[in-house]
């Protein structure tokens, strides 16, 4: 394979984004500098690593009869790979992503960030719903007139035609 083809299937590679590489090597490491190489070493050695977990995952998932991976065959595919001790840390990542996932479900966390509490949320929500009601009957009230005076402009224009009960036949 030639250079230039090495280059394309690398390219065609997934792996990490450098910016959440960089900002997690900034927060591990705040005060160690790390040279560009040493950030593509580990770069690849991320990449390296996912492949290797979802493809162990995925063998367990196959062994399964299973179409999805499921962060249980990825903590399986850990102990299989010896990485056991990492056990715990995934499944508290997993515990929190659940719980995470879970408040947005609710919708809860657009309503905590708005910091105005639910029962003043409530209230205004009542306050709107009032201000309509008696918006809409103002606009009913406001139409049943002009129909009521439409009606005696017809009266008016009207030409009066005698009551056929006012005939005198005496």
């Amino acid at each position: 394979m030639d250079k230039l083809a090495a280059e394309n299937k690398d390219e065609d590679e997934l792996s990490i984004p450098r910016a959440a590489l960089n900002k997690m090597i900034k927060e591990l490491i705040p005060n160690i500098r790390v040279a560009n190489d040493a950030r593509e070493l580990i770069l690849n050695c991320c990449t390296e690593f996912i492949h290797l977990v979802s493809s162990e995952a995925n063998e367990i998932c196959n062994k399964q009869s299973k179409k999805t991976i499921s962060p249980e065959h990825i903590i399986a595919a850990l102990d299989h790979l010896g990485f056991g001790n990492y056990k715990e840390d995934a499944e508290a990542v997993l515990e929190e992503t659940k719980a995470v996932a879970a408040k947005k479900r609710r919708g809860s966390s657009r309503l905590e960030n708005l910091g105005i509490p639910e029962e003043e949320l409530l209230r205004q929500q009542q306050e709107l719903f009032a201000k309509a009601k008696q918006e809409q009957a103002l606009l009913e009230q406001q139409q049943w007139l002009q129909t009521q005076q439409a009606l005696q402009q017809q009266q008016l224009q009207l030409p009066q035609q005698p009551d056929s009960n006012d005939d005198d036949y005496s």
